[in-house]
């Protein structure tokens, strides 16, 4: 595609041969998105302030510039054409002498450009500002991956005897502190014990049961060793199962399979 046409003939590569002055006009068509914009860039082409622009220079500048575009044939939108209007009545009004030098800011003709010209670079520079903040879609993307499900399995310590017997040792010391006086005792029995354990722990379901939950304080001594004993005998037989969620937590006793046969009650 042409960027220009030379005496009828268009022109799509930049001659050698071509010489350019020094203080030649400088533009860059796509960098205006509208007459505001290239009266803009001809003011700070020339590093001047906005309130003290030159009427005459700059409106010299932008008819060169429309006179070139219509010299290569550019089709210009009607605002560029109104912009070179309202110029051309500014510098005709800055040529005519002031009726009064009390006159404020307010008749100066620049007064209405300038103030456009203010709000236009505001907003130009704050959108350069917002289009340098991160983007999404153009700085980063949201991560689409799905995290891989894995479903941990926390497994119970193993229980020792060593534990079993510290649990032994927490119950005694209970039941020698309940103990306040010697009365005689029914013998117990080791079998009755067993299925008064195997009675409790099926009450309880699913359920786990405390340890310490099924010995009687009140027994003394006596009734914590043969509910101990009881209990030893269950799991030798697989109908408890005993767990510990972790070192030196509570103790908790279970069924293992589900139903118990019975228990002849013995000695």
């Amino acid at each position: 595609m042409p960027f220009a046409v030379i005496e009828g003939t268009p022109m799509s590569q930049i001659p050698m041969d071509l010489y350019i002055p020094p203080d030649a006009l400088e533009v860059i068509l796509e960098a205006f998105e509208g007459p505001l914009d290239l009266l803009l860039y001809l003011i700070r082409k020339q590093n001047l302030d906005i309130l003290e622009i030159k009427v005459s220079e700059i409106t010299s500048q932008y008819m060169a510039y429309i006179d070139l575009m219509t010299d290569v044939q550019f089709e210009l939108a009607a605002e560029y054409l109104v912009m070179a209007a309202v110029l051309a009545e500014i510098k005709s009004r800055m040529l005519l002498p002031r009726q009064s030098e009390d006159e404020t800011d307010e008749d100066d003709p620049r007064a209405e450009l300038i103030r456009k010209l203010q709000e236009y670079e505001r907003f130009k520079q704050a959108a350069l500002d917002i289009d340098e903040l991160e983007r999404l879609n153009r700085n980063f993307w949201h991560a689409v991956a799905d995290a891989p499900v894995t479903e941990k399995i926390r497994p119970l310590p193993e229980i020792q005897l060593q534990d079993l017997l510290v649990e032994l040792s927490r119950v005694l010391n209970r039941a020698e502190n309940y103990t306040s006086h010697h009365v005689s005792l029914e013998p117990l029995s080791t079998r009755e014990r067993m299925s008064n354990i195997l009675d409790a722990i099926s009450a309880a379901g699913d359920q786990f049961v405390s340890f310490s939950s099924l010995f009687r304080i009140e027994e003394g001594r006596s009734g914590v060793i043969v509910t101990f004993i009881a209990m030893m005998e269950l799991i030798k037989e697989s109908l408890l199962e005993i767990v510990q969620s972790e070192p030196f937590a509570p103790i908790h006793v279970k069924s293992k399979t589900g139903s118990f046969e019975t228990i002849e009650p013995g000695l």
